[in-house]
């Protein structure tokens, strides 16, 4: 055969190519900056990157070409393994949007006077001379921001994928960076690290799931490419034992990745240990990247073989939504409750998964399952990165107070604080005139469409229980009494106040008014198939 030389398009790969070189130039800067340029050099590296490749997004949004008789829009890039079609293009707005908000959490300094929320020398052992040499002289890991923009490249890949080796070389690209960046914290270090310990053993073993499963899928298909394994998916060429094993193993890791049950075990740890700035960009964009992946997966790969998946799922999002709603009602610290809430919230937006319909099953109109998915991507987002914005304010002499005793009467001493915080949780909790509710209501319904009513049901009792939570942590904000120590609210800079402001508006506009975000989405179109 011939050997063809692939077309690379760079301008339809720009937000890519932007955020992977901004990365590089990152680690330049490491090696050759004076420590005291890093930072600002840095920041307004990342800044800049983050922006440009937004830009780059909303032009290539704006131009992608109409396929498959209107049904989708984009194109196969860099020879078939990079997907740009339209919800493509909405995931990638999506985690630079919030990974704008993490930046903007990493850069804060004045909750720790002066200082970032980042160890000052990560080598040096908790509670030892070097440590205390290195927070006396001011050292700050600047190395954070180009991990940071090497997750988020690897975020951008993910759900671009076109075959299974390059979705599994971007959950790499991913993953690592965030395993280092959860072991960073400045304060409670020894947890930090812990998280970081659970978090990189466990994803090892999910990644080596995921590719026992590129291995069985390409055994069964002949290929990696995911059109090519549809067909062939299509064609049931037989070993379908060997194509049910990939789907299992490959669903591990994607699921993993997402925090469902029984693949949750890692989140509350990683979440209560890791600095927050880390927690509020891991748990908004790296949901968005692995859902992403996911929905492709399943709707383009394995879409002709939905009967055979679909009962895992609903397993998988049954035990995830009474996993996370019941466990979440047993915390005592506000970081381990909002992980608990999150695991929750895969379940219910892996209820939207469900609804994956036949376009033929579709009335006019009718709301989608990728659009439903991706418009409660947005919702969560929003309210995560600015609940975890809320935490890092929330401090006593030791640093973070995230005990529930800490926050006692905290809409007493700074009831603009709380009020957000509340309002946060109430989206959480799908309350009407808030964004969780449009959220809530989009994957109900299209599950609902798809006969998958027993799931619904599971996910209103599951709502109902996290209204008891979210509920007893605005009353105790607000009409408990305090006893003992209490936490106060620092004024931050104008960083976090900036992040905190733009997810709260953002939750009351999608709540007061769905339709833009929702014709987005519909906008979109399918994946390209």
């Amino acid at each position: 055969m011939e050997f063809v030389k692939p077309t690379i398009e760079y301008a339809e790969l720009a937000p890519l190519l932007i955020v992977f070189g901004v990365a590089v130039v990152g680690v330049v800067v490491e090696a050759f900056a004076p420590r005291p340029l890093r930072r600002p050099i840095q920041l307004t590296l990342s800044s800049a990157g983050l922006v440009a490749a937004f830009a780059a997004t909303v032009w290539i949004a704006s131009g992608l070409d109409v396929v498959a008789d209107g049904a989708a829009r984009g194109l196969v890039a860099a020879g078939g393994t990079i997907i740009v079609d339209g919800p493509t293009v909405f995931l990638w707005g999506l985690v630079l949007l919030f990974a704008a908000g993490g930046l903007m959490l990493f850069a804060e300094r004045r909750l720790e006077g002066g200082l970032s929320a980042f160890a000052g020398q990560a080598a040096a052992l908790p509670g030892t001379e070097a440590e205390r040499r290195a927070s006396s002289e001011g050292l700050d890991h600047t190395e954070v921001y180009p991990l940071m923009m090497f997750a988020v490249g690897g975020m951008l890949l993910f759900p671009a994928s076109g075959d299974l080796l390059t979705m599994f070389i971007a959950l790499e690209v991913l993953s690592l960076p965030l395993y280092l960046l959860c072991g960073l914290a400045r304060r409670r270090r020894l947890l930090s690290q812990e998280a970081a310990m659970k978090y990189f053993l466990l994803g090892a073993f999910s990644s080596a799931f995921f590719l026992y499963g590129v291995a069985l899928t390409y055994g069964f298909a002949g290929s990696m490419q995911l059109e090519r394994i549809a067909e062939a998916v299509r064609n049931d060429g037989g070993n379908s034992e060997l194509l049910l094993i990939g789907i299992g193993m490959l669903s591990v890791g994607l699921l993993f990745k997402v925090g469902a049950a029984p693949f949750h075990a890692w989140t509350p740890d990683v979440y209560q240990g890791a600095p927050t700035a880390v927690t509020a960009f891991m748990a908004a964009c790296t949901k968005i990247a692995a859902f992403g992946a996911l929905l492709r997966l399943f709707h383009v790969a394995f879409g002709a073989n939905r009967w055979d998946w679909q009962p895992m799922l609903w397993a998988v999002a049954i035990l995830t939504m009474l996993v996370g709603a019941v466990l979440a009602v047993a915390q005592r610290d506000v970081k381990r409750m909002l992980a608990y809430s999150s695991i929750a919230h895969t379940g219910f937006l892996l209820t939207g998964v469900l609804g994956v319909q036949a376009t033929s099953d579709l009335a006019v109109g009718e709301i989608t399952s990728l659009q439903a998915v991706l418009f409660y991507l947005a919702t969560y987002g929003f309210a995560m990165v600015a609940a975890f914005g809320i935490v890092t304010l929330v401090r006593d002499a030791g640093g973070e107070a995230t005990s529930f005793e800490r926050w006692a009467g905290l809409g007493r001493r700074s009831p603009l604080v709380a009020g957000a915080f509340a309002l946060l949780l109430l989206s959480m909790a799908g309350i009407p005139l808030t964004a969780g509710f449009v959220g809530k209501w989009a994957v109900f319904t299209v599950a609902m469409s798809a006969g998958a009513w027993p799931v619904v049901a599971v996910a209103i009792a599951a709502s109902a229980i996290a209204i008891f939570f979210y509920v007893r942590q605005i009353r105790l904000m607000f009409f408990t009494e305090p006893q003992g120590e209490v936490a106060s609210v620092v004024t931050p800079s104008l960083f976090t106040s900036s992040v905190i402001a733009v997810g709260v508006v953002g939750t009351l506009a999608l709540g007061i008014v769905p339709g833009p975000v929702l014709d987005l989405a519909a906008h979109a179109g399918q994946f390209l198939r």
